[in-house]
């Protein structure tokens, strides 16, 4: 192997390495490991950090010598109107694009209206995306409400981005109306590479599979951001994920992430950019990348993100207009670790109650009875992640033995759902391959019972039961019932273990 130096027998990438091809490297292989850098960018867990390897370089017009930077750090350089930043530094960043939703918007507007005036203008109408999404197909009145006070700022502020629900008995009704932000922000074309994406929800990270900063953000800096456009950031250090190797067709990038959160837990990438580059990263399609980034932050992460590239413009062809331009990271770019992934190795996983980190192959928990099914939300709801589990239950011919709950992420998903022909099954869309497994009916596209939501929220867990959910989050509650327990996996899984009442290893019905 071409590295200098791995990490000492105690650590468990070694020891996982023969078994799931997870490895940790130096990120300058031409050095010998180094412990002597700043303690300000490393932590105690992290082994070493290299020293960019010296060449010849010519001044920059001020005098001061450049160095190389990561794909975050120059996206937060361009944002902040630097030419040179470092990890740690502390900038006055210009947002592309601020979003907001139901839950924390109504906060956000308030906080706005409180420090900058009651009747105060945004910075600009046509910058603030406002997508209703989490407690939406409720009776709850506080919920609705929530709604409500978006329109009417949107209304007062004339902002051109307001994607509104009325009619909350038919959503077709309401053409404006989305669904889940993440996945809207995408099909919307908010989503554009160098730029800088801020969301008052912590999944705002998605959108970095579009090669932009894209990170969650309170109420409080949010409400600023309404008034200023503006927001100071810390920048964070790099952790740089390289994957190769080709991805076995009963894989799903869902596990490729439950794979690198179990390995560096939910806390090992806290307030750190995680980079994913190589092979197979550049084999996935625009909605698996926003898989893999969807969950940096289940790792504590402050940002994903996947260099752009022709998938990336051809996603963007007809969804925006607008000028962008990509960044790359330089090839003297300083990496706080990196860490390599043979994929070809990886077998399908798990994550267990209930932490997303508590991982396990999927085939270790054969034994675990289920009592439900959950496929949706910004991590699994997408047409891709239909499709996927659409191709397993046509591949199986069975019908499932739980009850299993389909919520589209958004009303373009819907669409799709019913309407698009999955490969290889004679024409038949995936509404028709569900209803024929006996799957419930697609509900309403919405964040759904992701994170519980109001007690008539469809297919929330209002008992304590065992669910396969293709969502991010697994901790006591998140879906409803507090002694609830959540498997989080892929499509593919969740629909195997649907088919069988246990949790299952989707390579049963695949090969």
């Amino acid at each position: 192997m071409a590295a200098s130096s791995v990490l000492p027998p105690t650590s468990s990438f070694l020891s996982d390495k023969k078994d799931v091809g997870f490895s940790s490297f130096c990120t300058q292989p031409s050095f010998p490991c180094s412990a002597q850098v700043s303690k300000k960018m490393v932590s105690k867990k992290v082994v070493s950090v290299m020293t960019p390897q010296q060449s010849e370089r010519k001044p920059s017009t001020t005098g001061a010598v450049k160095t190389g930077m990561t794909m975050t750090e120059k996206i937060f350089a361009r944002a902040s109107e630097k030419s040179q930043l470092i990890p740690g530094e502390n900038v006055w960043v210009n947002v592309d694009i601020l979003m907001t939703h139901d839950v924390c918007g109504p906060g956000s507007i308030g906080i706005f209206k409180k420090e900058f005036g009651k009747n105060a203008k945004v910075w600009d109408r046509e910058k603030i995306v406002i997508i209703p999404d989490h407690y939406i197909f409720t009776a709850d009145e506080r919920a609705n409400r929530n709604v409500d006070i978006l329109r009417d700022f949107c209304n007062e502020q004339d902002i051109k981005y307001f994607y509104d629900i009325k009619d909350l008995g038919n959503f077709k009704a309401n053409p404006d109306y989305k669904g889940v932000c993440h996945v809207a922000l995408a099909q919307e074309g908010h989503c554009r590479p160098g730029e800088v994406l801020l969301g008052t929800d912590s999944h705002t990270c998605t959108a970095g599979a579009f090669g932009q900063f894209a990170t969650g953000i309170g109420n409080t800096d949010a409400g600023f951001v309404l008034g200023t456009g503006k927001l100071l950031l810390k920048v964070p250090p790099t952790l740089r994920f390289v994957m190769d190797g080709e991805m076995p067709d009963y894989l799903l990038a869902k596990d490729l992430i439950l794979q690198i959160i179990g390995e560096i837990s939910v806390a090992g990438a806290t307030y750190k950019a995680m980079e994913f580059v190589g092979s197979t990263v550049e084999s996935l399609t625009m909605e698996e990348r926003m898989t893999l980034c969807n969950m940096v932050v289940e790792a504590g992460g402050k940002n994903g993100i996947v260099p752009a590239d022709s998938t990336t413009f051809k996603y963007l062809e007809d969804k925006t207009s607008l000028p962008y331009e990509p960044v790359y990271s330089d090839g003297q770019a300083r990496f706080l670790q990196e860490y390599r992934i043979d994929v070809s190795k990886l077998e399908p996983l798990v994550a267990k109650p209930h932490s997303p980190d508590n991982r396990a192959l999927a085939r270790e928990c054969k034994d675990v009875k289920i009592d439900r099914v959950y496929i949706g939300s910004c991590t699994g709801g997408k047409t891709e992640d239909f499709m996927a589990a659409a191709k397993l239950f046509h591949a199986s011919g069975k019908k499932v033995k739980v009850p299993t709950f389909l919520v589209p992420a958004t009303q373009k998903v819907w669409m799709d759902v019913y309407s698009l022909p999955v490969p290889g099954a004679g024409g038949k869309t995936c509404s028709q391959i569900f209803e024929e497994a006996g799957c419930d009916t697609p509900a309403s596209p919405s964040c759904g019972a992701c994170l519980g939501g109001p007690r008539d929220t469809y297919a929330r867990m209002n008992e304590a039961q065992v669910c396969v959910s293709t969502t991010n989050r697994n901790f006591p509650g998140r879906m409803g019932h507090k002694e609830g327990q959540i498997y989080l996996a892929s499509p593919y899984t969740a629909a195997a273990s649907a088919l069988t009442g246990f949790v299952t290893d989707p390579r049963d019905f695949l090969q």
